[in-house]
């Protein structure tokens, strides 16, 4: 059983001491989970297969969840899916370690969770919308055009202006 402080922590000694190619499906299903200090993922869901290769243990996730955003345009708070995969190898030796650094504990453990959290935050979107129509903020009053006419004219890109 996964320790429940640390749910990505898996115990894998059996796979580095199986033949290579043998594998293992690892299934996660959590209301939330902490990907780190700053983030957690709610509804998250997904999968990691471990292989066992001559060089060390693959790890192909395959990952889903909610994080909360605040919109670029109306500065409101919303609710983004987001999905992410990615293969990773956890080398037996340092001759065999990739650019991603990682090697294979003594203890025959690995965590997840930097991997989930790098990857969640490479899906996370650099100007986040509520919706795509999203009408932001008043430049005049600040209002949010969303959910009041505030009246005022907005200029188009053009330099036209748009009639109310």
């Amino acid at each position: 059983m996964a320790n429940p402080r640390k749910p990505l922590r898996l115990n894998v000694g059996f796979l580095v001491n199986s033949p290579i190619g043998i594998s293992r499906i690892f299934d996660f299903d959590a209301e939330s989970m902490p990907a780190g200090d700053d983030l957690v993922l709610a509804d998250f869901s997904g999968l990691a297969k471990i292989s066992r290769t001559p060089q060390g243990l693959l790890v192909q996730g395959d990952f889903q969840g909610t994080i909360p955003l605040e919109c670029a345009r109306c500065l409101c708070e919303f609710l983004q899916r987001i999905h992410w995969d990615f293969t990773e190898l956890y080398a037996f030796k340092q001759e065999n370690v990739t650019d991603s650094g990682l090697m294979m504990t003594e203890d025959a453990h690995i965590d997840l969770q930097p991997l989930v959290r790098e990857y969640a935050l490479l899906e996370v979107p650099i100007n986040p919308l509520c919706r795509l129509d999203c009408k932001g903020l008043c430049m005049e009053c600040g209002e949010n055009r969303n959910e009041v006419d505030c009246g005022h004219v907005m200029d188009q890109p053009n330099g036209t202006e748009l009639l109310n």
